[in-house]
């Protein structure tokens, strides 16, 4: 697999464009699905989960045309209400086709998701959602069979809110006749955005950002043009970049409401950040202060998504930081990698205990998921000495070309396949 080979030391400068957010990208495709209209997408983001998420909707019969500046996809020719394995194992992302597959054809068959391996993730919020929704679930052979001829609205309650139920039970209730509401719903930015799209193709969906969705089902809806919003995510691994390389970086196109709960221990850190309307500045302040407690939670809690960066950071602040993972059971993977760096780092159950050091030296390192790969290429630019990153492709599952964008705020990285 290509590997990222850098060079640490450098301080990062400059302004970068933020591109948009995979986890409002991914569902919105497969809203696709719900309308026999084509819909225009801009501000997608070129990554590869994407490029697979894609791939399955033209298996399914989709027609996706790539255009210069937006991408269209037509669902008319859609047939198939079967999954293709080996793209469904893929991408955990995957799952959100289940509810839109259901709600067009009324019947689904698809295999267990896959995507980085971070711990259990269960589907069986999905299901249970989908049970109340009056769909017949039965699960044999590594496959799972979905029979909704009597999809229907329905009262839904989440044991936890989970953002794929959550929105895979919207996009199923659309156009399962009567009223769904959703308890216990996420909250994520995501959720509205989603709902937003809905609501344009015609639906009735009110309550996103709440605890409680409520969606009036419709029989047919329309096509629909969608702006990805900028992905925080990414925002927040740039603004870890700034902080850990003492650089300074602005960053265009983001959402600083998004931000928030980055925002707040960048700044606990010591890190000096100018907010504006659609941009962000990060200044370094030297090296880091320590994070007394950073515990992951569902939005608007810290993002799980941004732990392995800031264990980076607290990798090298002075005194003891805590990071309590709280969302999934195995997301500390990234961990023994950063310890080959000279980090001091010790695990007990879902807690990190970080006692920061001077300085992290390069060294050969193996991306183990998505976010933790993110992670040691943020130990690399603030490592003395080359860092070899290893499986950079799991990277390109969440980021546009990292290594051509932190080249451009000044770091010395390049990519060898």
């Amino acid at each position: 697999m290509a590997k990222l080979i850098i060079n640490g030391g450098a301080k990062l400068e400059g302004e970068l464009s933020i591109h948009g957010a995979k986890n409002a990208a991914l569902p919105v495709f497969a809203a696709a699905l719900l309308t026999e209209e084509p819909v225009i997408i801009y501000n997608w983001p070129a990554i590869s989960d994407v490029y697979n998420m894609l791939s399955i909707l033209e298996h399914i019969g989709a027609h996706v045309a790539y255009e210069k500046d937006k991408l269209v996809i037509d669902t008319r020719r859609a047939l198939r209400w079967e999954m293709p394995d080996k793209l469904a194992k893929e991408i955990r992302s995957s799952i959100f086709m289940m509810g839109p597959i259901l709600a067009r054809f009324r019947m689904a068959r698809f295999t267990y998701p896959g995507g980085c391996e971070i711990g259990s993730r269960p589907i069986d919020l999905h299901l249970r959602g989908l049970k109340n929704l009056g769909v017949n679930v039965t699960e044999a052979g590594g496959h799972i069979m979905c029979e909704g001829r009597r999809l229907k609205g329905g009262d839904v309650h989440l044991d936890y809110p989970s953002v794929g139920a959550t929105e895979n039970l919207m996009m199923a209730a659309a156009l399962a006749p009567g009223n769904t509401a959703i308890r216990n719903a996420a909250r994520e930015p995501e959720i509205a955005e989603l709902q937003d799209v809905l609501n344009q193709m015609g639906s009735d969906v009110k309550g996103a950002g709440s605890s409680t969705i409520l969606i009036e089902g419709k029989g047919k809806l329309r096509g629909f043009s969608y702006t990805c919003i900028p992905d925080r995510i990414v925002a927040g691994t740039f603004m870890v970049a700034a902080v850990v390389t003492n650089g300074k970086i602005t960053l265009k196109n983001v959402i600083p409401e998004h931000l928030f709960a980055i925002t707040a221990k960048l700044r606990e850190a010591g890190a000096q950040i100018k907010v504006y309307d659609d941009a962000i500045t990060v200044i370094g302040q030297g090296r880091p202060k320590e994070m007394h407690l950073i515990e992951t939670g569902p939005y608007p809690g810290f993002p799980t998504d941004m732990q392995a960066q800031m264990c980076t950071a607290a990798a090298i602040a002075k005194g003891t930081s805590i990071i309590v993972e709280s969302v999934f059971d195995n997301r500390f993977k990234h961990v023994g990698e950063l310890l080959r760096m000279g980090a001091n780092i010790v695990i007990k159950n879902n807690v990190a205990v970080i006692k920061g050091v001077e300085r992290l030296h390069g060294a050969e390192v193996k991306s183990m998921d998505l976010r933790g790969g993110a992670a040691l290429v943020l130990a690399g630019l603030c490592a003395q000495g080359k860092t070899v990153v290893e499986q950079a492709r799991i990277i390109d599952r969440g980021y546009e070309t990292l290594e051509s964008e932190l080249s451009l705020l000044g770091a010395d990285i390049r990519r060898e396949d």
